[in-house]
């Protein structure tokens, strides 16, 4: 298989994080709107970062240190925002609270 070069890979990990950030957004948005088609589009955005770590981990000439880092971070980002928005209900139910 051919090795991306430094560009190839920079493009990819931007690609990553990219995802990373719409799944984020998107998932925000359906749960704030209480919409199952935004959330499709969140799962459509964690499911294309996926595809994006797998091209990393194949087509990079990465060591397996920092593979192994995107694997886990991709792994990571599938429970972050769910995390982030009960801590955000959390916040907010203590605060209207007197």
């Amino acid at each position: 298989m051919m090795e991306l070069g430094p560009i190839g890979t920079a493009l990819l990990l931007g690609i990553f994080v990219l995802f990373a950030g719409c799944y984020g957004l998107l998932y925000a948005i359906a749960r704030l709107k209480e919409r199952s088609t935004w959330m499709n589009a969140a799962y459509a955005c964690y499911a294309l970062q996926v595809v994006v770590t797998l091209l990393i981990v194949a087509l990079t000439p990465l060591t397996l240190g920092w593979q192994l880092l995107v694997i886990v971070s991709c792994l990571a980002y599938f429970k972050l925002p769910a995390i982030a928005w009960s801590h955000l209900e959390l916040t907010h139910s203590k605060a209207e609270v007197p």
